[in-house]
């Protein structure tokens, strides 16, 4: 089969005239005012719906504002690559912040837009990372993919440089997942095929690369293997039948040295990528997004070491999945 990247979903059209959206509050409830009741109800009954509490996406959207200004003001290579991945991410939250429309939050502290040194710059972006997995769950299905992909973002910063917390990803956790409908199982069994041809190209890229990526190699390999498992523990659960890998696999361009291994490892990250952040926005369930999270997470932070290796540009991808 030759590798073709999941087309991603497509997004929500922004508004266009950001400018005069804040004042859409108080023309709907103008409108509601204008209105007579209508069997018993209250005039502005028709804006009670309205949620008028602060957008959840707003810690996200400072903390990613505040990150780019520290690492900036630090310098230095890596800290200018954290630079460009918060800034980018910044820019696509304060789009959907702008789209929704809700009133800012009146009483937050701004985030410090210095930092102490790398240590302390890493120890942000692990920060920013926890705190939008743990939005993931209770956010509608776009956001979802959204704050997932400013996690596996960060987590790729992460790998940039040993004193920001580069490491490699532990294994899932609490695989499990409650009933699942149509949109879900499609986007399950596209990731399931994704892991599938992942085993495939850490098998195959062995032979073309020395024995210092063999930890990298077996790691990477073991990995997909589990979300592999996990995939198709899931659909069973969902009275679904796992599709099963392709008898054969061919790639765009030939494997033939250590470049060329590299370079399909890389294709391979960033496609499962792709296939879990589709998981993320197209399921309600909690398990399963919480599995399609660890398993992005795990993707961007692999796909940027091995980005690092085949000196690709950039070396961390701001919004892993979304592009």
């Amino acid at each position: 089969m030759t590798f073709r990247r999941p087309v991603s979903p497509p997004k929500p059209v922004s508004s266009p005239n950001p400018v005069s959206l804040p004042n859409r509050r108080a023309v709907l409830r103008g409108a509601a005012l204008a209105l007579p009741a209508v069997a018993g109800l209250g005039a502005v009954a028709g804006c009670t719906d309205y949620d008028d509490s602060p957008d959840a996406l707003l810690p996200l959207l400072n903390a990613a504002e505040a990150d780019t200004a520290a690492a900036r003001a630090l310098g230095g290579s890596a800290a200018e690559q954290v630079a460009a991945v918060r800034a980018a991410q910044a820019r696509a939250l304060r789009r959907e912040v702008n789209r929704l429309n809700r009133p800012r939050a009146t009483a937050t502290s701004a985030p410090p837009t210095t930092a102490g040194g790398p240590e302390e710059l890493g120890q942000r972006l692990g920060d920013a990372r926890d705190r939008a997995v743990r939005l993931v769950p209770r956010l509608p299905a776009y956001r979802a993919g959204l704050a997932g992909a400013v996690a596996a973002g960060c987590a790729a910063a992460q790998q940039l440089d040993e004193a920001f917390g580069a490491g490699q990803p532990g294994p899932l956790q609490r695989v499990s997942a409650g009933p699942l409908d149509e949109p879900a199982v499609g986007a399950l069994q596209q990731a399931l095929a994704t892991e599938h041809a992942a085993e495939w190209v850490y098998t195959t890229v062995t032979a073309f690369l020395p024995g210092s990526y063999d930890n990298g190699l077996t790691e990477g390999g073991e990995a997909h293997r589990d979300r592999r498992l996990a995939c198709e523990r899931l659909l069973r659960a969902a009275g679904a039948t796992p599709r099963t890998a392709e008898p054969a696999y061919t790639t765009e361009n030939p494997v033939s040295d250590q470049d060329s291994a590299v370079r399909l490892v890389v294709g391979a990250e960033t496609d499962a990528t792709r296939s879990w952040h589709g998981v993320l926005e197209r399921t309600e369930d909690p398990g399963l997004r919480g599995v399609a999270t660890q398993a992005l997470v795990g993707s961007a932070t692999r796909c940027t070491s091995w980005r690092l290796d085949a000196g690709a540009t950039p070396a961390a991808i701001a919004l892993p999945g979304r592009g």
